[in-house]
């Protein structure tokens, strides 16, 4: 009953029309811009890596990485997966699209994070749920999307993050969902109780290491079936369309697998990255949706198609009979729904016995590193549903999250993977309506505030 229930709300939130409005969205902002995320590349690095100490609050660059943590993680390596299970290679090419299009609603979004954000004791926050109110002049709304935002982030996204892990050693080490579940939470509470400037730090150690070490690995494997690779480029652009005719009958799978997948992965008009980047002390608010957009780019134009790229030319995903060029689309049914299971057999075609471990161990810093930022989204909706009344109130709050989140930390390591990753679907959903609309009614604030920043720079 629970998984019928489950599945008909995901039908519900996920319909046609939310996918072509983050598509739409996305062009929109785009071309309202400009094409910020193309025509100030460079200004993104700089801004990213701007030297300025923040006065309060965190800096630009540990704000990246914090929002960073947040979007690599299990949606690289399982929900990519997912994406080619359901919706064939062509996934893949409309995971890109959502990418480059979405880094101009990461930057709007970002923009009006900080333009909006609001100060608290332990330094700026803010998100959607305060440019709702104070943009839209909705405080219901922003009060009903500060709800949602802890419901999503620390208790249905956490699942999903969870259950990745817990997979993944379960195959690798044959240890026990529930000790891995209770191992996660045990090393999570020890950040999470110590606030957000912990958070920030161990964000700007943890992040940039395994995004580069899982990179420079997924080259490698890429490297030892190079011949494959022109292919399988080829094969995801013609099953993007349904060009081939085998391809044809599951065109509309393959546009909402990719969609979903990706907006799932890198988070752009979901919300998330506007909470994180309201977090941040900068010189001015263009500069801060500059660096969000980049993150952007890392998390699914290098993170995701490396993962991609090694299920499809490793055969983990058999679209290719390498000899006669003809597309199988055999796919991997031995690995039944452990998706997990596809990027790990990926990388134990070239390190034959430690392909499993690896990724399992990638599996550990991202998905640790995930569930951090989750926390960090949560909390700041908590603190803005308390803002203004007493401080007690707001601690025995946080305190009571906390403890829960680390109970659905346990919870969806030991749960069926379907379920957790409908309730993950769910969550990001909700947020990405609520988020997408608000962003096309605010969005010339953000563009008046980037021709700002354009003229000082």
């Amino acid at each position: 009953m629970l998984e019928k229930i489950v599945s008909k709300v995901n039908e519900i939130v996920w319909n046609p029309a939310l996918v072509g409005l983050l598509i739409v969205a996305g062009l929109y902002f785009s071309f309202r811009t400009r094409f910020v995320q193309v025509r100030r590349f460079k200004l993104m690095l700089r801004s990213l890596f701007s030297r300025q100490s923040p006065e309060k609050g965190i800096s630009s660059f540990e704000a990246f990485c914090i929002a960073l943590s947040g979007r690599v993680g299990t949606g690289n390596i399982v929900g990519v997966a997912t994406a080619i299970a359901f919706g064939g290679p062509g996934a893949v090419f409309w995971m890109w699209v959502v990418a480059f299009f979405g880094a101009s609603t990461a930057f709007v979004e970002s923009t009006l994070a900080q333009i909006y954000k609001f100060p608290h004791h332990s330094g700026y926050r803010g998100g959607p749920f305060s440019f709702i109110e104070h943009g839209l002049k909705q405080r219901w709304l922003g009060i009903a999307f500060a709800i949602v935002t802890v419901i999503s982030c620390g208790f249905f996204l956490t699942t999903v993050q969870a259950n990745g892990l817990s997979s993944a050693v379960n195959n690798a080490f044959s240890v026990s969902p529930l000790i891995s579940g209770i191992a996660l939470a045990a090393v999570l509470g020890i950040v999470i109780f110590g606030g957000v400037r912990r958070i920030a730090n161990v964000a700007s150690i943890v992040t940039p290491f395994m995004a580069a070490g899982y990179i420079l690995l997924s080259l490698v494997v890429i490297a030892f079936h190079i011949q494959d690779v022109p292919a399988v480029l080829a094969s995801i652009v013609t099953n993007a369309f349904g060009i081939h005719p085998v391809c044809g009958g599951i065109i509309g799978s393959t546009i909402a697998m990719g969609v979903k997948r990706g907006i799932f992965s890198n988070e752009a008009g979901q919300g998330t990255g506007a909470i994180v980047s309201a977090a941040a002390d900068v010189p001015h608010p263009a500069q801060q949706g500059l660096a969000q957009a980049f993150s952007v780019y890392v998390d699914t134009l290098l993170v995701c198609t490396a993962t991609a790229l090694m299920i499809l030319c490793s055969g983990t995903y058999n679209i290719l009979d390498t000899k006669t060029g003809e597309i199988l689309f055999a796919g991997a049914p031995e690995l039944g729904n452990n998706y997990v299971n596809y990027t790990q057999t990926a990388v134990g075609t070239v390190f034959t016995g430690f392909g499993s471990q690896f990724v399992s161990i990638a599996m550990i810093f991202f998905v640790f590193s995930t569930i951090m930022a989750y926390y960090f989204y949560a909390e700041s909706g908590i603190i803005y549903l308390f803002r203004g009344k007493e401080n007690r109130y707001e601690r025995i709050a946080i305190r009571l999250f906390q403890a829960l989140m680390l109970v659905a930390v346990v919870f969806g390591a030991v749960k069926e993977a379907d379920l957790i990753w409908q309730l993950g679907d769910i969550g990001v959903g909700m947020m990405a309506w609520v988020t997408v609309v608000s962003l096309l009614i605010l969005c010339p604030k953000a563009i008046r505030s980037l021709k700002e920043f354009e003229q000082a720079n």
